[in-house]
């Protein structure tokens, strides 16, 4: 064969190779949703509850045949990063999310440490983020592209102090924190101001004082039982709990521990056995005995994962649910993704009176939910059973 005759053969082949190509429809539009989860390092089981939740609510997207945004269905991808448990890398995260795996909207962090300088990143870049977990007022102040779905530390503070006033009219306190977390860091802080209103200036007689990955507190508990404080407030997260407590009984302090919400682990009982029994903290919502949608999500959970889910699966379900709201209230998706995430943005500061799991919700100018406590009570089956609700009035 001539050269004139290939070179035409193959002209031929390209553009019929060109024809079907273009013949072939256009791939459908795909909705990302980042999660950012602290899936390794000290709190995996606060990362296993994110991804679990998140997965729970994809099924129900598939089995609906995709999400639908004004009346199209859009195929939803989660792109999970595992920020271990540490801020530096949350950041990075956050940052894979947003500039590389080109995501509408993040879910996470959830612990404080990480979600605040995560929250950063999602400002800076413009990409609405909702950390269903962290309660310390950093994470979404003077971030208008961050919110998130829980109550804030400046009202637990005060409820932990006012619940404690009046369930055992104590009136001289002790407390045990990590000051190189912001977490408990910042909530001993608001604890201390609350309790001291109530009750004067030096009614807190020990505030103590520990680092990350501490193992040993018996110099400081030591001098907490020296104090004559007759209980003691220690907002630590579920993996640290158990030693604290553990170590206070064998110093023979018989008086009341009392928690915060990260104390909501379903690892808590599992680590601390009967030592926690009958102790009090604050949180999100109550297993033991829920009801309606709450208890159908509980149900579905423990049945799938086989344990009952703690408030930081809770608080990530109703994320989703928020964000999925969030998505459909923009109507359409343009493709144009700052185009999308700022519209994603605007309609999450609009919603009001939201039904979650774990209460009723509406978002304020700082993108923080204006919603109720639970304060619950470690049962003698090791269950976090109602106590009491606490609303943000104070009654």
């Amino acid at each position: 064969m001539s050269r004139k005759p290939l070179v035409a053969v193959l002209a031929l082949v390209l553009l019929g190779a060109l024809v079907l190509a273009g013949c072939r429809p256009a791939a459908e539009p795909v909705i990302k949703i980042g999660i950012n989860a602290e899936l390794t390092g000290d709190i995996p089981k606060v990362g296993e509850g994110t991804k679990f939740a998140a997965e729970l609510w994809l099924e129900d997207i598939n089995k609906a045949g995709g999400l639908e945004v004004g009346g199209k269905k859009y195929k939803v991808v989660l792109a999970i990063e595992d920020n271990e448990s540490k801020a530096e890398s949350a950041a990075a995260a956050q940052t894979k999310l947003i500039t590389q795996d080109e995501v509408l909207v993040i879910v996470g962090p959830q612990a404080s440490k990480q979600a605040i300088p995560a929250g950063e990143v999602a400002n800076n870049l413009k990409t609405p983020m909702i950390s269903p977990w962290s309660t310390n007022p950093r994470t979404t102040e003077n971030r208008p592209w961050v919110f998130r779905a829980c109550f804030l530390d400046p009202f637990q503070g005060p409820v932990i102090a006012n619940f404690v006033t009046q369930e055992f009219g104590f009136t001289k306190a002790a407390v045990l924190y990590d000051i190189a977390s912001d977490y408990p860091k910042g909530l001993a802080e608001f604890f201390k101001q609350a309790w001291e209103q109530l009750h004067g200036p030096g009614s807190v007689v020990a505030f103590e004082s520990f680092t990350t990955k501490d193992r040993d507190f018996s110099a400081q508990l030591t001098k907490i039982i020296a104090s004559g404080a007759e209980f003691l407030f220690t907002p630590q997260y579920y993996d640290e709990v158990p030693l604290i407590v553990r170590q206070a009984r064998q110093l023979g302090f018989t008086k009341p521990i009392v928690g915060s919400d990260s104390w909501g682990s379903a690892e808590l009982v599992k680590l601390a056995g009967r030592d926690v029994v009958g102790l009090f903290f604050t949180t999100h919502y109550a297993a033991a005995g829920a009801k309606g949608k709450t208890k159908e999500f509980i149900d579905r959970y423990n049945a799938k994962y086989g344990y009952v889910p703690d408030d930081v699966g809770a608080l990530t379900w109703d994320a989703m649910l928020i964000v999925q709201k969030a998505i459909q209230d923009c109507g359409q998706i343009t493709g144009d993704l700052a185009k999308d995430r700022q519209c994603v943005r605007d309609a999450m500061a609009r919603i009001k009176d939201f039904e979650g799991i774990t209460g009723k919700m509406t978002f304020n100018e700082q993108g923080d939910p204006v919603k109720s406590a639970v304060i619950v009570r470690i049962n003698e089956q090791g269950e976090f059973e109602f106590y009491k609700s606490v609303s943000p009035t104070g009654q």
